[in-house]
């Protein structure tokens, strides 16, 4: 029995040596290698110039005449330039840099024509490029997540179009037969974006409909780009990479699928929460509060997956830059949507929303989580990609203290300054009169908008550390004589 069983073994394809794994993933680094690179500068330069914005957005708080004499750095136009180069600059720019890569290596095939990935990528960092000109000059869209003027959609339509089938096709052209948690998280992103962008730009702003629609579509939108779009490509990102950086599998496949399957559920309607107390039909507003509360099921089961894979092995963990931006990326993702379905309760709702609550649920869900886990992926990568090393692990520890303190004090303060806000401004006293002014409110905040741009100084420090150590490591040249060992090298090439 144990000769036909060996020769069925030997001839079946799914039963590699290590040796065979080890070059088949070396291929992928390497078709991989133009591509990676092009994508992670884009990305590194969008973040510094959304940096520079946010920090502009965050003093003009509590410094009005701050680049006052400027229009093109008034707050509502360098707010949105900050949303839109950090949305489709850095966030998209990395995405099209790990999604493939980690798909081609859980495919176990390499990136063929990869001219056409990196010109689409040209494509895409013009439309931004114009587009965010064209926020401040003003020739913006009143649309939250949807600013950029409608003569860039075209460039980025044909960009997304020479990018994101990529990843569908690297699918299609797989050599492993197991299909895993990452790929499907990954090829329903890049099917729900395309769509959500199309439906969005055809109702807002080539054929904008009328009334409650246009506040309904803006939320539906912006709310599942986030849910659909930056949240699929960390989590898939985050099954990866755990279970490769600490060599032991994912705790449980099934449990995987259905946080997979009730987010593609409950997600897309939960963004219509943020218009409680509008002119909005009543069973809308519900159903949208319900799925909301509804969310807590993939996002317990994802947290019970991630916990139990890394339990035991903490240690071994934060030895590693990958899993100490990644796992905290995770948690943050538990924390980010279990606080998100309590905004959805009206009594709640009532007193974030139109406060800086909202603003430091909106940086907990964007930074925290996503951008978290994607420096995670980006210091895995690399090393791979390149075949060297990080150059300073001073610069990644600096990196990782600087944005995990500062984007964790952001929130903390905008939360709570938020909420004591949202108290003050419903404050009522018992003869029917408002207790606070709206502008003894803003007074009291100050000190709060002080400490966020102070946070926002340290969240930048990180990214100046993680712009030099890249390019540091970008223009160094190898030396011959020492064998290439990536930083994060665990068990596999």
């Amino acid at each position: 029995m144990s000769v036909p069983a060996s020769i069925a073994t030997a001839i079946d394809p799914r039963t590699e040596s290590p040796e065979a794994i080890r070059v088949r993933l070396s291929e992928v680094d390497t078709s991989m290698k133009v591509p990676g690179v092009f994508f992670m500068i884009s990305a590194l330069f969008w973040l510094m110039a959304g940096t520079v914005f946010a920090l502009i957005a965050a003093i003009k708080f509590h410094n009005v005449d701050f680049l006052g004499d400027s229009e093109a750095f008034t707050f509502g136009r360098v707010r949105s330039a900050h949303l839109n180069a950090m949305i489709y600059g850095w966030g998209t720019n990395v995405i099209f840099a790990v999604a493939p890569w980690i798909m081609g290596r859980l495919c176990r095939t390499r990136i063929r024509f990869t001219n056409i990935l990196v010109i689409g990528g040209v494509f895409w960092n013009i439309g931004v490029t114009i587009g965010i000109f064209g926020i401040l000059a003003g020739d913006k869209i009143g649309v939250e997540w949807l600013e950029m003027p409608a003569y860039a959609t075209p460039l980025l339509a044909i960009a997304f179009a020479c990018t994101g089938v990529w990843v569908v096709l690297l699918f299609r052209w797989r050599e492993s037969g197991h299909v895993y948690v990452s790929q499907w998280y990954f090829l329903a992103a890049f099917f729900w974006l395309p769509w959500l962008y199309t439906i969005a730009q055809i109702m807002l702003v080539f054929e904008p409909a009328r009334g409650v629609v246009q506040s309904l579509t803006n939320w539906w939108f912006a709310h599942n780009v986030l849910g659909l779009w930056l949240t699929p490509i960390a989590l898939g990102a985050a099954y990866y990479l755990i279970p490769k950086v600490l060599g032991r599998p994912i705790y449980s496949y099934y449990l995987s699928v259905i946080g997979f399957w009730s987010l593609a559920l409950f997600y897309n309607w939960a963004g219509v929460h943020h218009l409680i107390g509008g002119p909005i039909p009543a069973w809308l507003i519900s159903a949208g509060t319900v799925a909301s509360v509804m969310m807590v099921i993939p996002v317990i089961v994802v947290a019970i997956n991630h916990h139990m894979t890394v339990v035991g092995l903490h240690k071994e963990g934060w030895a590693s830059p990958t899993i100490r931006f990644v796992v905290f990326g995770a948690i943050n993702y538990t924390a980010v949507s279990l606080l998100g379905s309590a905004m959805a309760l009206r009594s709640v709702n009532e007193v974030t929303h139109f406060t800086h609550f909202t603003v430091g649920h909106a940086h907990h869900g964007v930074y925290s989580f996503f951008t978290m886990i994607m420096f995670g992926a980006v210091y895995y990568m690399m090393p791979r990609l390149l075949n060297r090393e990080w150059p300073s692990a001073m610069l990644i520890s600096l990196h990782w203290w600087a944005t995990a303190v500062g984007v964790t004090l952001m929130v903390v303060v905008l939360s709570l300054g938020g909420w004591i806000q949202g108290l003050r401004l419903n404050a009522i006293s018992d003869d029917g009169t408002v207790v606070y002014q709206f502008m003894e409110v803003m007074e009291y905040l100050n000190p709060y908008m002080v400490m966020r741009s102070l946070t926002g100084v340290l969240i930048t420090i990180g990214h100046v550390a993680f712009f030099i150590n890249f390019f540091w490591m970008l223009c160094q040249r190898p030396d011959p004589r020492t064998p290439a060992r990536p930083t994060l090298l665990t068990n596999e090439a």
